[in-house]
């Protein structure tokens, strides 16, 4: 079975190697590689060296494909390792890379999942001692508890992100805006239950059909619970815990007239 503890070695290096310039299609492709065969390697116990370091390197072609959701969750398993396996001081900074992920991930329930977990390690605090990542506990803590982020807030944020973490998206904003206006935006909508979006796009910093476009967007993925007034330019909110609650009086409705017609048919018969 050695051959199999050296395929997955051969490919997690040809996937960092790729990652050192910059080839993150090649790089997923060779980390993939890796991960088809990486279940399969012997003795898992005494091989965990390579075990770990394809789970770091896959965490890391996830973050350089942005795709920051499943990257953030990597790095967090990554922050729990043993210490005696992963040095402290690796362990926090996965930590750290974990927390910079989570703020760049779209906004949903899997976010916020993440964002808890994040925010519920003692170690959170530690963030602050490294330089890289001084603010992370700040920003988190922000987002976690669904306080409005100022832009002021985020300058030493963004100076300490990677290249590919500053990338202008399709929609014209920074990765780090967009995830910034989508917080601001579900924030927002725990405080009003309508709100003007002249008013709003002040408050996010962004001109009104900026605010509308994302509202749009985030009510359709079901990011944002709402709806928009076109006629009077209005953004109306919908409390989560209402929703939640009408969703629960459906369900308890919906049985309680299945029950009925069962009761009905065995009478009839």
């Amino acid at each position: 079975m050695e051959h199999i503890r050296a395929c997955v070695l051969v490919f997690v290096k040809i996937a960092e190697c790729y990652l050192e310039e910059d080839e993150t299609v090649e790089a997923d492709s060779a980390v993939t590689k890796a991960g088809t065969v990486v279940e399969s390697i012997p003795d898992p116990d005494q091989n965990m060296a390579l075990i770990l370091r394809y789970k770091s390197t896959y965490a890391r072609v996830l973050d350089a494909n942005r795709k920051f959701l499943p990257a953030a969750s990597r790095y967090h398993d990554l922050s729990q390792a043993r210490s005696d396996m992963i040095d402290s001081d690796d362990l926090l900074n996965m930590l750290g890379r974990a927390a910079t992920c989570a703020i760049l991930a779209p906004s949903g329930p899997q976010r916020q999942r993440i964002l808890g977990l994040v925010f519920k390690d003692e170690r959170l605090s530690q963030l602050d001692s490294l330089p890289e990542f001084e603010t992370h506990s700040a920003v988190l803590t922000k987002m976690y508890m669904n306080q409005v982020l100022r832009k002021d807030e985020l300058t030493k944020f963004e100076n300490s992100l990677a290249p590919h973490q500053k990338a202008v998206m399709g929609d014209g904003l920074t990765i780090v805006e967009r995830a910034v206006i989508e917080h601001n935006m579900v924030a927002v909508s725990k405080l009003y239950t309508s709100i003007y979006f002249k008013e709003l796009g002040q408050l996010l910093g962004v001109e009104a059909a900026r605010a509308e476009k994302v509202a749009a967007k985030m009510i359709m993925d079901g990011s944002l619970l709402g709806s928009i007034d076109q006629v009077d330019g209005l953004l109306l909110c919908t409390d989560s815990t209402d929703s939640a609650l009408l969703s629960w009086d459906e369900s308890i409705t919906s049985f309680c007239v299945q029950l009925n017609r069962v009761t009905d048919s065995v009478r009839g018969e």
